[in-house]
């Protein structure tokens, strides 16, 4: 369901690309081209007992529902609003006697609605469910494979009674969900939680480098101008991240949407040689280089094992290692060098090694500053996390810095009422108020903060994710 109406854009063919949109009047930074709530969406597996099945906001407590006993909810106005589409879900998990995986569920839910509304399209829609692209023709023997188990678990789980469809329309079904799945997060924007189809949105086209980005905002996602949009100019998200060598994104593009990218980024690999880049002085061998760029990716497979494993000294202990190994080859915008920058930063953020964090988290923020779209909601997000480090490593300026400048690109990306844009604008109040204590009296500043802090429990960052950078969109979910 689409929050107010179309007038602002129109689908178009686009050249190569097949369906898109475009702008029918101008915008600027930061304003909201439409909003848009889920046709269908669910909660993943592992997150069904913590997110409400409606909202998708994460709660320390939730109230399960009676019947099958699965779904969960806020509070009774959550689960009223959510009857209309859990009825049928309800029934058949309890019949089926346990609910089957978040495809499965979502798959059916469209399929309820579809019973409900029919396969037209339906308010607020520029197209229906049965009009997006599957990509099914595409699959390759493990996609066909998964594909074929997919359909037969939902079989089992399809109830008799409810409206039956064939083989190949189940099929479409799985394969839309396959390649235009967007991934809903919770309330802050800090975690994906969910995933869910939106029609409208299935119809922006990708660009590596995009006018446009998506937000999941309070229950509906928004389609946000980056910068100036002409009237008449294409509507493009990117659907992966940007921070990658154009060959290595074009080969993600084709392997998961099944396209051949095609944007000026690509095409002219802008910004490869800074993703590439070497030391200048001296310069090293191309040996060296490839020796080195090795040892990195090796040192990333180690890094993953002991993250899953929780062994967070142990990652540090790597990252420390590979860093200084690349430190007299390899350049600060450098692929590698970021990937190991980042994961020292987080991982020492939780370690509560503040000092040695915010040095990492610099050198990190300082390289994608020249590699991200300036108004880029990962690059946002990336400066708010090394704004929080510098402040408690207690680098009031650096850290106040930071924190207005993570502020003014959410502005643009989420938007004033997000949640986290929010929580932005209170630390930067409150930093901006330390700072002025700071220039006032240094002596005294340091002082009162220590004497709040070992006044107040020890504040433990969040556990570090297991990926640095959470999509968007979604291939399977």
């Amino acid at each position: 369901m689409t929050i107010g109406r179309m007038e602002k854009v129109e689908v178009f063919t686009s050249e190569g690309k097949g369906r898109g949109l475009k702008a029918t009047k101008e915008f600027w930074a930061a304003d909201v081209i439409f909003a848009e709530r889920a046709y269908s969406a669910v909660v993943f597996d592992s997150f069904t007992q913590v997110v409400c099945h409606t909202c998708f906001k994460r709660q320390e407590k939730l109230q399960r529902c009676g019947q099958c006993k699965f779904a969960h909810y806020c509070d009774r106005t959550c689960q009223k609003d959510a009857w209309l589409n859990h009825k049928h879900e309800c029934a058949a998990i309890k019949k089926h006697g346990k609910p089957p995986s978040e495809n499965i569920r979502l798959a059916a839910r469209i399929m309820w609605r579809i019973e409900r509304e029919g396969t037209g399209l339906t308010e607020g829609c520029l197209v229906s469910v049965d009009d997006l692209q599957n990509h099914v023709d595409n699959f390759g023997e493990e996609e066909q494979k998964d594909l074929r188990v997919d359909v037969d678990s939902f079989l089992n789980f399809w109830p008799a009674q409810s409206q039956q469809f064939s083989m190949q329309y189940i099929s479409h079904i799985f394969g839309v969900i396959n390649c235009n799945a967007f991934t809903l997060s919770d309330q802050r924007g800090l975690q994906a939680v969910g995933v869910g189809i939106f029609p409208n949105l299935c119809l922006v086209n990708h660009d590596c480098w995009p006018n446009c980005t998506v937000i999941f905002n309070n229950g509906k996602i928004e389609l946000r101008a980056l910068g100036k949009i002409s009237e008449g100019e294409e509507l493009t998200v990117s659907y992966v991240d940007f921070l990658n060598v154009s060959q290595e994104r074009k080969k993600q593009l084709k392997k998961q949407y099944y396209f051949d990218c095609t944007c000026e980024h690509c095409e002219k690999g802008i910004k490869d040689d800074l993703f590439l880049a070497v030391k200048a002085d001296p310069k090293p061998s191309q040996d060296v280089v490839k020796e080195v760029t090795q040892f990195s990716k090796e040192t990333l497979e180690k890094i993953d094992k002991a993250r899953s494993e929780g062994l967070y000294h142990e990652v540090v202990k790597l990252c420390r290692e590979c860093l200084q190994k690349q430190e007299p080859v390899l350049a600060d915008t450098n692929i590698h060098v970021l990937r190991i920058l980042s994961i020292a930063s987080e991982v020492l953020s939780y370690l509560q090694s503040f000092h040695e964090a915010s040095d990492y988290a610099k050198r990190m923020v300082d390289g994608y500053m020249k590699l991200y779209h300036p108004n880029n909601a990962q690059l946002g997000m990336a400066v708010m996390r090394a704004g929080l480090t510098h402040w408690h490593a207690g680098l009031i300026e650096a850290g106040h810095g930071m924190i207005c400048k993570a502020y003014a690109i959410l502005l643009v990306t989420h938007g004033p009422t997000h949640p986290i844009t929010k929580d932005l604008e209170a630390m930067r109040i409150q930093s901006e108020m330390e700072l002025r204590m700071f220039r006032q009296n240094e002596f005294m500043y340091h002082k009162m903060r220590e004497a709040t802090l070992s006044n107040q429990k020890m504040q433990v960052m969040a556990e570090p994710n297991l990926e640095t950078a959470t999509p968007t969109f979604l291939k399977k979910p």
